[in-house]
Protein backbone atom coordinates (compact mmCIF):
# COMPACT_ATOMS: atom_id res chain seq x y z
CA UNK A 1 0.00 0.00 0.00
CA UNK A 2 0.92 3.79 -0.34
CA UNK A 3 -0.01 6.93 0.92
CA UNK A 4 -2.21 7.40 -2.50
CA UNK A 5 -4.71 4.67 -0.55
CA UNK A 6 -5.73 7.04 2.08
CA UNK A 7 -8.53 9.45 2.44
CA UNK A 8 -8.15 12.59 4.30
CA UNK A 9 -10.62 10.70 7.28
CA UNK A 10 -8.26 8.07 7.32
CA UNK A 11 -4.91 10.56 7.90
CA UNK A 12 -6.75 12.01 10.71
CA UNK A 13 -7.02 8.50 12.31
CA UNK A 14 -3.31 7.19 11.59
CA UNK A 15 -2.43 10.84 13.26
CA UNK A 16 -4.60 10.73 16.16
CA UNK A 17 -3.53 7.15 16.74
CA UNK A 18 -0.32 7.89 16.41
CA UNK A 19 -0.46 10.84 18.80
CA UNK A 20 -2.52 8.45 21.83
CA UNK A 21 0.16 5.80 20.92
CA UNK A 22 3.06 7.76 21.64
CA UNK A 23 1.49 9.74 24.56
CA UNK A 24 0.35 6.72 26.35
CA UNK A 25 2.00 3.57 25.41
CA UNK A 26 -1.30 2.13 25.43
CA UNK A 27 -3.10 0.81 22.77
CA UNK A 28 -5.50 3.54 21.00
CA UNK A 29 -9.42 3.10 21.29
CA UNK A 30 -11.81 4.58 18.96
CA UNK A 31 -13.77 6.18 22.34
CA UNK A 32 -10.38 7.45 23.08
CA UNK A 33 -9.81 9.24 20.15
CA UNK A 34 -12.97 10.45 19.49
CA UNK A 35 -12.50 12.24 23.00
CA UNK A 36 -9.72 13.80 22.74
CA UNK A 37 -9.37 14.52 19.09
CA UNK A 38 -12.03 16.68 17.45
CA UNK A 39 -11.86 14.83 14.22
CA UNK A 40 -15.78 15.58 13.75
CA UNK A 41 -17.24 11.86 13.72
CA UNK A 42 -18.29 9.69 16.14
CA UNK A 43 -16.58 7.09 17.93
CA UNK A 44 -18.16 4.35 15.57
CA UNK A 45 -17.02 5.82 12.32
CA UNK A 46 -13.34 6.02 13.90
CA UNK A 47 -14.32 2.25 14.92
CA UNK A 48 -14.79 1.52 11.32
CA UNK A 49 -12.07 3.83 9.45
CA UNK A 50 -9.90 1.84 12.28
CA UNK A 51 -10.67 -1.43 11.02
CA UNK A 52 -10.23 -0.06 7.31
CA UNK A 53 -7.05 0.63 8.27
CA UNK A 54 -6.11 -2.27 10.01
CA UNK A 55 -6.81 -4.12 6.62
CA UNK A 56 -4.87 -1.76 4.26
CA UNK A 57 -1.72 -2.47 7.01
CA UNK A 58 -1.25 1.13 8.61
CA UNK A 59 -2.76 -0.22 12.38
CA UNK A 60 -2.95 -3.67 14.11
CA UNK A 61 -5.00 -4.65 16.91
CA UNK A 62 -2.71 -6.69 19.73
CA UNK A 63 -4.65 -9.54 20.81
CA UNK A 64 -5.20 -8.15 24.64
CA UNK A 65 -6.34 -4.69 23.58
CA UNK A 66 -9.51 -3.68 21.86
CA UNK A 67 -7.17 -0.51 20.77
CA UNK A 68 -4.66 -0.35 17.81
CA UNK A 69 -1.18 0.64 17.42
CA UNK A 70 0.47 2.11 14.48
CA UNK A 71 2.72 0.10 12.16
CA UNK A 72 5.76 0.99 10.49
CA UNK A 73 3.72 1.87 7.40
CA UNK A 74 2.06 4.25 9.94
CA UNK A 75 4.71 6.11 10.95
CA UNK A 76 6.18 6.49 7.87
CA UNK A 77 3.07 8.11 6.65
CA UNK A 78 2.81 10.26 9.51
CA UNK A 79 6.74 11.22 9.06
CA UNK A 80 6.66 12.12 5.66
CA UNK A 81 3.17 14.07 4.87
CA UNK A 82 1.23 14.50 8.30
CA UNK A 83 3.91 15.33 10.65
CA UNK A 84 3.69 19.65 11.16
CA UNK A 85 7.55 21.04 11.13
CA UNK A 86 8.00 23.04 14.37
CA UNK A 87 10.85 24.84 16.19
CA UNK A 88 12.93 23.96 19.63
CA UNK A 89 12.30 26.31 22.43
CA UNK A 90 14.28 28.78 23.58
CA UNK A 91 15.20 26.19 26.88
CA UNK A 92 16.00 23.85 24.50
CA UNK A 93 18.08 26.07 22.49
CA UNK A 94 20.17 27.39 24.81
CA UNK A 95 20.83 23.88 26.69
CA UNK A 96 22.59 22.95 23.88
CA UNK A 97 24.57 25.47 23.20
CA UNK A 98 25.44 25.50 26.40
CA UNK A 99 26.75 22.02 26.20
CA UNK A 100 28.61 22.51 23.07
CA UNK A 101 30.21 25.14 23.85
CA UNK A 102 30.77 24.26 27.79
CA UNK A 103 34.66 22.41 27.56
CA UNK A 104 34.56 21.09 24.03
CA UNK A 105 37.58 21.59 21.04
CA UNK A 106 37.40 19.31 18.95
CA UNK A 107 35.29 17.49 17.03
CA UNK A 108 35.14 13.79 19.28
CA UNK A 109 34.42 15.65 22.09
CA UNK A 110 31.85 17.90 20.57
CA UNK A 111 30.28 15.70 19.04
CA UNK A 112 30.01 13.27 22.77
CA UNK A 113 28.41 16.52 24.45
CA UNK A 114 25.88 16.55 21.35
CA UNK A 115 24.61 13.06 21.83
CA UNK A 116 24.26 13.02 25.46
CA UNK A 117 22.73 16.75 25.10
CA UNK A 118 20.37 15.19 22.44
CA UNK A 119 19.72 12.50 24.55
CA UNK A 120 18.51 14.33 27.24
CA UNK A 121 16.29 16.69 25.36
CA UNK A 122 14.62 13.55 23.38
CA UNK A 123 14.74 10.62 26.16
CA UNK A 124 16.13 8.83 23.44
CA UNK A 125 19.77 6.99 22.77
CA UNK A 126 21.65 10.20 21.60
CA UNK A 127 24.52 8.93 18.41
CA UNK A 128 27.22 10.45 16.43
CA UNK A 129 29.39 9.45 13.67
CA UNK A 130 32.40 11.31 13.87
CA UNK A 131 33.81 12.62 10.10
CA UNK A 132 36.45 10.13 8.78
CA UNK A 133 39.34 11.96 7.21
CA UNK A 134 40.89 9.27 5.44
CA UNK A 135 40.60 10.23 2.03
CA UNK A 136 41.68 13.98 3.17
CA UNK A 137 44.16 15.42 0.93
CA UNK A 138 47.48 16.67 2.40
CA UNK A 139 47.57 20.33 1.17
CA UNK A 140 50.50 21.27 3.79
CA UNK A 141 51.92 20.75 7.20
CA UNK A 142 53.19 23.14 9.51
CA UNK A 143 55.52 22.48 12.78
CA UNK A 144 55.55 24.82 15.51
CA UNK A 145 57.72 23.98 18.61
CA UNK A 146 54.90 24.65 21.19
CA UNK A 147 57.18 24.04 24.30
CA UNK A 148 60.95 22.35 24.94
CA UNK A 149 59.64 18.79 24.48
CA UNK A 150 56.69 19.15 22.25
CA UNK A 151 55.80 20.00 18.67
CA UNK A 152 52.33 20.95 17.45
CA UNK A 153 51.82 20.03 13.73
CA UNK A 154 49.18 21.72 12.24
CA UNK A 155 47.98 19.41 8.82
CA UNK A 156 46.07 21.70 6.07
CA UNK A 157 43.86 19.40 4.49
CA UNK A 158 41.89 19.70 0.84
CA UNK A 159 38.98 22.25 1.45
CA UNK A 160 39.86 24.43 3.76
CA UNK A 161 39.76 21.73 6.67
CA UNK A 162 43.07 22.13 9.31
CA UNK A 163 44.08 19.34 12.05
CA UNK A 164 46.40 20.04 15.06
CA UNK A 165 48.37 17.49 16.41
CA UNK A 166 50.81 17.45 19.47
CA UNK A 167 53.73 15.48 18.89
CA UNK A 168 56.39 14.72 21.91
CA UNK A 169 60.26 15.26 21.77
CA UNK A 170 63.17 14.47 23.67
CA UNK A 171 64.09 18.22 23.62
CA UNK A 172 63.97 21.48 21.77
CA UNK A 173 64.83 21.53 18.13
CA UNK A 174 66.73 24.49 16.66
CA UNK A 175 64.65 26.16 13.87
CA UNK A 176 67.06 25.08 11.58
CA UNK A 177 66.39 21.40 11.84
CA UNK A 178 62.55 22.21 12.24
CA UNK A 179 62.12 24.14 9.06
CA UNK A 180 64.34 21.02 7.38
CA UNK A 181 62.13 18.59 8.05
CA UNK A 182 58.57 20.32 7.49
CA UNK A 183 60.11 21.27 4.34
CA UNK A 184 61.13 17.50 3.37
CA UNK A 185 57.82 16.36 4.73
CA UNK A 186 55.52 18.79 2.47
CA UNK A 187 57.89 17.73 -0.31
CA UNK A 188 57.18 14.05 -0.31
CA UNK A 189 53.70 14.00 1.38
CA UNK A 190 51.97 16.97 -0.12
CA UNK A 191 48.91 15.69 -2.27
CA UNK A 192 48.43 12.53 -0.71
CA UNK A 193 45.49 11.79 1.40
CA UNK A 194 45.94 10.90 4.65
CA UNK A 195 45.70 6.97 4.24
CA UNK A 196 48.58 7.01 1.75
CA UNK A 197 50.82 8.38 3.65
CA UNK A 198 50.10 6.65 6.95
CA UNK A 199 50.47 2.97 4.68
CA UNK A 200 53.70 4.86 2.64
CA UNK A 201 55.23 7.30 4.14
CA UNK A 202 58.23 4.83 5.35
CA UNK A 203 58.93 4.57 1.91
CA UNK A 204 58.30 7.90 0.38
CA UNK A 205 61.23 9.13 3.72
CA UNK A 206 63.50 6.07 2.78
CA UNK A 207 66.34 8.06 1.02
CA UNK A 208 66.17 11.38 3.17
CA UNK A 209 69.21 12.44 4.71
CA UNK A 210 69.83 14.74 7.44
CA UNK A 211 71.16 16.53 9.91
CA UNK A 212 71.41 13.83 13.53
CA UNK A 213 68.01 16.45 15.38
CA UNK A 214 66.55 16.54 11.75
CA UNK A 215 66.63 12.77 11.56
CA UNK A 216 65.59 11.77 14.94
CA UNK A 217 62.43 13.65 14.07
CA UNK A 218 62.21 12.40 10.79
CA UNK A 219 62.32 9.12 12.56
CA UNK A 220 59.85 10.15 14.82
CA UNK A 221 57.41 10.40 11.66
CA UNK A 222 58.15 6.81 10.34
CA UNK A 223 57.51 5.08 13.24
CA UNK A 224 54.14 6.75 14.44
CA UNK A 225 52.80 7.57 11.17
CA UNK A 226 49.26 5.21 12.16
CA UNK A 227 49.38 7.78 14.97
CA UNK A 228 49.93 11.51 13.62
CA UNK A 229 48.06 10.91 10.36
CA UNK A 230 44.56 9.04 11.77
CA UNK A 231 42.80 11.65 12.47
CA UNK A 232 38.84 11.46 13.80
CA UNK A 233 37.16 8.30 12.68
CA UNK A 234 38.81 5.00 12.84
CA UNK A 235 36.66 2.02 12.93
CA UNK A 236 36.64 2.09 16.75
CA UNK A 237 36.28 5.49 17.54
CA UNK A 238 33.68 6.84 14.66
CA UNK A 239 30.90 5.87 16.72
CA UNK A 240 29.78 7.81 19.66
CA UNK A 241 26.92 6.52 22.28
CA UNK A 242 25.11 8.86 24.60
CA UNK A 243 23.39 7.33 27.75
CA UNK A 244 21.39 4.26 27.65
CA UNK A 245 19.62 5.63 30.83
CA UNK A 246 17.46 8.09 29.06
CA UNK A 247 15.73 4.53 27.19
CA UNK A 248 15.09 2.46 30.62
CA UNK A 249 11.87 4.50 32.01
CA UNK A 250 10.46 3.40 28.05
CA UNK A 251 7.89 0.87 28.90
CA UNK A 252 9.34 -0.74 25.51
CA UNK A 253 12.23 -1.84 27.61
CA UNK A 254 10.73 -2.74 31.14
CA UNK A 255 11.31 -6.47 30.59
CA UNK A 256 14.61 -8.44 31.49
CA UNK A 257 14.85 -9.53 27.54
CA UNK A 258 14.15 -6.67 25.78
CA UNK A 259 16.95 -4.78 28.23
CA UNK A 260 19.05 -7.01 27.62
CA UNK A 261 18.71 -7.26 23.44
CA UNK A 262 19.42 -3.39 23.60
CA UNK A 263 22.45 -3.59 26.14
CA UNK A 264 23.74 -6.36 23.50
CA UNK A 265 22.72 -3.99 20.52
CA UNK A 266 25.20 -0.82 21.89
CA UNK A 267 27.87 -3.35 22.81
CA UNK A 268 27.89 -4.33 18.99
CA UNK A 269 29.02 -0.72 17.78
CA UNK A 270 30.25 -2.43 14.68
CA UNK A 271 26.39 -3.12 13.51
CA UNK A 272 25.30 0.28 14.96
CA UNK A 273 28.40 1.76 13.15
CA UNK A 274 27.41 0.41 9.59
CA UNK A 275 23.93 1.24 10.13
CA UNK A 276 24.54 4.56 10.68
CA UNK A 277 27.35 4.95 7.92
CA UNK A 278 25.12 3.71 5.43
CA UNK A 279 22.94 7.07 6.08
CA UNK A 280 25.17 9.15 3.87
CA UNK A 281 22.51 11.22 2.18
CA UNK A 282 22.62 14.81 3.24
CA UNK A 283 19.99 16.18 5.57
CA UNK A 284 17.80 14.47 7.98
CA UNK A 285 17.01 10.94 7.30
CA UNK A 286 14.66 9.03 9.38
CA UNK A 287 14.34 5.05 9.42
CA UNK A 288 11.61 3.07 10.83
CA UNK A 289 11.45 -0.64 12.59
CA UNK A 290 11.66 -2.86 9.71
CA UNK A 291 13.03 -0.79 7.30
CA UNK A 292 16.11 -1.02 9.09
CA UNK A 293 18.25 -3.76 7.11
CA UNK A 294 19.79 -4.97 10.27
CA UNK A 295 16.97 -7.60 11.52
CA UNK A 296 18.19 -5.98 15.21
CA UNK A 297 17.22 -2.94 14.90
CA UNK A 298 13.97 -4.03 13.53
CA UNK A 299 11.78 -2.79 16.41
CA UNK A 300 13.74 0.69 16.52
CA UNK A 301 13.79 3.93 14.66
CA UNK A 302 17.02 5.90 14.13
CA UNK A 303 16.71 9.89 13.01
CA UNK A 304 19.96 11.40 11.98
CA UNK A 305 21.10 14.08 10.61
CA UNK A 306 24.52 15.19 8.67
CA UNK A 307 26.47 17.83 9.92
CA UNK A 308 29.22 19.37 7.31
CA UNK A 309 33.54 19.32 8.74
CA UNK A 310 34.92 21.22 6.62
CA UNK A 311 34.39 19.20 2.79
CA UNK A 312 33.64 16.15 5.25
CA UNK A 313 30.48 14.94 6.84
CA UNK A 314 29.43 13.39 9.98
CA UNK A 315 26.18 12.48 11.88
CA UNK A 316 23.93 13.15 14.63
CA UNK A 317 21.04 11.70 15.63
CA UNK A 318 19.40 9.14 18.21
CA UNK A 319 17.94 5.26 18.06
CA UNK A 320 14.80 4.64 20.48
CA UNK A 321 11.81 2.30 19.96
CA UNK A 322 9.59 3.24 16.87
CA UNK A 323 7.24 4.62 19.50
CA UNK A 324 8.80 8.16 19.44
CA UNK A 325 7.59 12.05 19.37
CA UNK A 326 8.71 12.35 15.74
CA UNK A 327 7.97 15.96 15.06
CA UNK A 328 10.12 16.63 18.33
CA UNK A 329 12.60 14.99 17.69
CA UNK A 330 13.52 15.44 14.23
CA UNK A 331 13.46 18.92 15.51
CA UNK A 332 16.07 18.29 17.78
CA UNK A 333 17.90 16.45 15.79
CA UNK A 334 18.06 19.13 12.88
CA UNK A 335 18.79 21.57 14.99
CA UNK A 336 21.47 20.46 16.89
CA UNK A 337 23.02 19.20 13.69
CA UNK A 338 23.26 22.74 12.96
CA UNK A 339 24.83 24.16 15.81
CA UNK A 340 27.33 21.21 15.39
CA UNK A 341 28.17 22.02 12.24
CA UNK A 342 28.68 25.53 12.98
CA UNK A 343 31.18 24.75 15.69
CA UNK A 344 33.31 22.64 13.03
CA UNK A 345 33.40 23.76 9.97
Amino acid sequence: MTRDDLTERERQVIEAVIHAFVETAEPAGSRTIAKRYNLGVSAATIRNTMSDLEEKGYLYHPHTSAGRVPTDQAYRVYVDSLMEPTVPTRTETDQIRRELHHGASVIESLLEKAAEVLGVLTQELGVGVAPSFDNAVLERLELVQASTERLLMVLVLSGGAARTIFLEVSNELPPAALASVQLVLNERLSGLTLREIRTTLRERLRDVSAEREAGELLNIFVEEADQLFEIGASEESALVLGSTQMLVDQPEFHSSEQMRNLMELTEQREVLRQALQARRAPGISVTIGGENLEPKLAKLTIITSTYRCGPFAGMIGVIGPTRMPYRKVVTMVEHTSRLLGDLVK
